[in-house]
């Protein structure tokens, strides 16, 4: 029987405590209309949101050496996570498998003891022309005494040929590691949409 209506109620339970009570079948569809306030803030969620993936983390294993007034890609050759396997550890390119913006954070320390610049660049698709959005995400920093720097943001990627990569520069005058020792990484995870 199909009984077509309003039903106005202050509380609906299942008939059992503790049972589950089951809105439709698969394939139907349910509205909130505008303007209704679904409180869910003192419910156990499930299901709800979506996940942050892909996403990884990967970091230095072994210093890598900068030379002076050269831009460098890192190779952050030891991975923490990779949940979809979307990083590549012998290049240090990451090609998300999945379309959608991604929150990028890379922290590196520079070994110098002396004042020296340097600069920290996430490029999509080694796009070395643009230092701005849409295309990177970039930080020109002064450094001395191993100090350590960061930089994170947003970029988009289109989940099939999009990549992304960490280039580094500094003018020390000589040859300068990035740090293993003390936490260089480079990560990043898909922004729930």
């Amino acid at each position: 029987n199909n009984i077509m209506g309003t039903i106005k109620t202050t509380n609906i339970e299942p008939i059992a405590d503790n049972g589950t009570v089951t809105l439709g079948s698969s394939g139907d569809t349910f509205t909130v209309p505008s303007g209704v306030t679904v409180n869910m803030s003192s419910a156990t969620q499930t299901g709800v949101g979506g996940v942050n993936t892909p996403s990884f983390c990967a970091y230095l294993s072994t210093g890598q050496s900068i030379a002076n007034n050269t831009f460098v890609t890192l190779v952050y050759n030891a991975e923490l996570f990779d949940t979809n396997n979307d990083y590549d550890t012998s290049t240090g390119i990451f090609t998300p498998t999945e379309a959608g913006k991604y929150f990028f954070t890379v922290k590196n320390r520079f070994e110098v003891s002396a004042a020296s610049s340097n600069q920290i660049r996430i490029e999509k698709n080694s796009n070395t022309s643009s230092l701005t959005l849409p295309d990177a995400l970039y930080s020109n920093i002064k450094s001395e005494n191993y100090d350590t720097h960061s930089v994170s943001g947003i970029l988009e990627a289109n989940g099939s040929s999009d990549t992304f990569r960490v280039r580094v520069a500094q003018d020390s005058g000589g040859s300068v590691n990035v740090s293993a020792s003390f936490g260089s990484f480079f990560s990043a995870y898909k922004i729930i949409e």
